[in-house]
């Protein structure tokens, strides 16, 4: 059998009953009438009362009788079994995997450090029971290999300086990433019977070593882009200020003026410090 069976047992309130009636009824039996046989029927009860088995909401018992595979109950409630039964407990909630923080490369070769969060819970008895050594394991070990995989494929940010723009990257593609490490685990974890309700990025940085260099590039990058809007900005204001005077007529300049009028206001609008004026008191031409 390589299939999870569902079974469900006998009920155990009723094995519980016949428990009682032989315990009880064997020990008054033999205090009354001194006969050593009904001796047999407290041994009847202590036979019976291995069997009984108890299970709860969300859990599971995988059952087994001389290492062959019986079937798995997954019914809550009270039952009784075969004393000769192996019952192994195993656990259908959810559970909650914070990973290590580990040490990969990005995709572009970058070291970071990368955490994940991942939900699972056991969805096939059989497959986690008997598929794999040990199924808790296998998640931790495989979910680690997963985020590995995952960090490789994609960098960690865009750098539009050396023209390496990507579609998705670790930093800002938060919901396909959380797709892709998904699918990668449902894959892996398929084996033990795992399912994945849950994964994502928990921790994300630069390591230590890159850290401060990375921060300087991002804000030499964020200098460089504000200092582009600035200049466009600036040209267009020139480009208004000398249409608006010619066309009012309010000053003629020749192209020598001209340039330096531009030189004055490029400087003036695009410093980082307040300008200081300087009043002309002579003519235009001083």
């Amino acid at each position: 059998m390589k299939e999870e069976k569902i079974i469900i047992p006998a009920n155990g309130y009723l094995m519980l009953f016949l428990f009682l009636i032989l315990f009880i009824g064997g020990i008054v039996a033999i205090a009354i009438t001194k006969n050593a046989l009904y001796a047999f029927a407290v041994l009847g009860a202590l036979f019976i009362a291995p069997g009984f088995l108890m299970v709860q909401p969300n859990n599971s018992r995988v059952l087994l009788l001389f290492g062959k595979y019986v079937g798995t109950v997954k019914r809550n409630g009270f039952y009784w079994v075969i004393p000769f039964y192996t019952k192994t407990k195993i656990s259908l909630r959810a559970s909650n995997f914070d990973s290590e923080r580990l040490k990969v490369n990005d995709k572009l070769g970058n070291p970071v450090m990368i955490s994940t969060i991942l939900v699972w819970r056991v969805e096939n008895t059989y497959k986690a029971a008997f598929d794999v050594d040990n199924f808790q394991d296998f998640v931790r070990v495989q979910t680690d290999a997963a985020v590995r995989k995952l960090a490789s494929m994609y960098p960690y940010d865009n750098f539009a300086d050396e023209g390496l723009i990507e579609d998705i990257t670790l930093r800002s593609s938060v919901n396909e990433v959380s797709e892709a490490l998904e699918k990668e685990l449902e894959e892996r974890l398929a084996i033990a019977g795992i399912e994945v309700l849950e994964a994502r990025i928990g921790y994300l940085a630069y390591a230590q070593e890159i850290a401060n260099a990375m921060l300087k590039r991002q804000q030499a990058t964020a200098i460089v882009a504000a200092r582009h809007k600035i200049v466009q900005g600036a040209v267009s204001m020139v480009e208004m200020a000398l249409e608006e005077l010619s066309k009012k007529d309010i000053v003629h300049l020749d192209e020598e003026r001209k340039a330096a009028m531009v030189s004055n206001l490029m400087v003036i609008l695009c410093s980082d410090k307040d300008a200081t004026p300087v009043v002309n008191a002579g003519t235009l031409n001083h």
